[in-house]
């Protein structure tokens, strides 16, 4: 079962629409466009494993360590341009690592912070998606933060597939903000970044210089040990809210203070007709998170279903601050009744 959850990724990155190329500065995506390498080496058994990176310095590839587990020593290359790698600094369990190379003839990315992100906000994918030789991009919007030892862990749809581990996930000034990692299974399935942060606690890692790679990263912990915002994934794809229900009551239990586990927890309430106690669980989300877009959203639907026309229409004008097509998404959602809505969510679900 250890597996069913997470797979080894690596961009299924889609090419820019032209709507998605009008609202986006070109130049900010070019830049760390260019910054994108591929990161390859032979695995034991002769065939030629690769991966993505991205260049954060005159001689350093960001990365991720799992791209190197199971491999000799690699290298780094752009088109026909090949540059060795000397030494990594690696954090296993944050799936982290640095590898140091010859100098490259390209610009380092600018690093942002996952603090200053926000529901709902626009991010682009950048990476070697399926091998392919230029760089794939592709666009989405930030779902959830995870806060995780002194950063935030980036849910987003920006998709990426096998391919572009250790691809950059950059906000719209094209600062690097994660690190493309892991995701779900199936078509629809949730992304993960990890956050740009967690490398600055590389400088004082020792350089290594043997291969493969050796550890275990914290998405791959057993279930009995894996982290919650991993675990409530699964039930709430399949739409198994009893499961939900379960697992987020005990995620509110031990980070009471966890918005993102409140909001969990309503979202199971609500589709297993507890609507009070999905309310108390919304509004105990927004309290500790004023900006949560995803409470506020459900809450508005509860209340323009339930006839609270002022209550709804407060929280359209606090979406509309934050996003004019989330707010379109919520008038479209207020005026859906409940066999409406249940539809949507069957097919959302029940999609292979």
């Amino acid at each position: 079962m250890r597996n069913l959850l997470i797979v080894l990724i690596s961009g299924l990155a889609c090419s820019l629409s032209a709507n998605q190329a009008h609202a986006l500065d070109r130049q900010k995506i070019l830049e760390p466009f260019f910054s994108t390498v591929m990161v390859r080496a032979y695995r034991a058994d002769g065939g030629l494993g690769y991966g993505s990176g991205v260049v954060i310095a005159s001689n350093k590839v960001l990365t991720n360590c799992h791209v190197l587990r199971e491999s000799g020593k690699p290298w780094v290359s752009r088109g026909e341009d090949v540059y060795q790698v000397l030494s990594v600094q690696a954090d296993m369990w944050h799936d982290i690592c640095i590898l140091n190379t010859d100098p490259l003839p390209f610009k380092p990315v600018i690093l942002g912070d996952t603090s200053k992100l926000k529901k709902d906000e626009q991010v682009i994918a950048i990476g070697h998606s399926n091998g392919v030789a230029s760089p794939l991009i592709s666009v989405g919007s930030i779902k959830s933060l995870y806060a995780l030892d002194q950063a935030h862990i980036i849910r987003s749809t920006a998709k990426f597939a096998l391919g572009a581990s250790g691809s950059g996930l950059y906000n719209e000034d094209g600062e690097l903000v994660g690190i493309n990692t892991f995701k779900t299974l199936g078509r629809q399935a949730y992304y993960y970044a990890l956050p740009v942060e967690w490398i600055k606690q590389l400088d004082q890692r020792q350089p290594e210089t043997r291969f493969p790679l050796v550890g275990q990263a914290l998405w791959e912990a057993t279930q009995e040990s894996r982290l919650y915002f991993l675990l409530i994934a699964i039930p709430e794809l399949q739409g198994d809210w009893t499961a939900l229900a379960r697992i987020a009551g005990q995620w509110t239990g031990a980070e009471p203070d966890n918005a993102e586990a409140w909001y969990e927890l309503g979202l199971a309430q609500e589709h297993l007709r507890q609507a009070d106690a999905a309310e108390l669980s919304y509004k105990r989300a927004l309290s500790l998170d004023p900006v949560n877009t995803d409470a506020m959203f459900r809450l508005g639907v509860m209340a323009a279903h339930q006839g609270k026309q002022e209550e709804a229409h407060a929280m359209e004008v606090s979406l509309a601050k934050v996003s004019e097509k989330l707010a379109l998404e919520f008038r479209k959602a207020a005026a859906c009744d409940q066999a409406c809505q249940d539809g949507q969510q069957n097919s959302k679900t029940n999609t292979p």
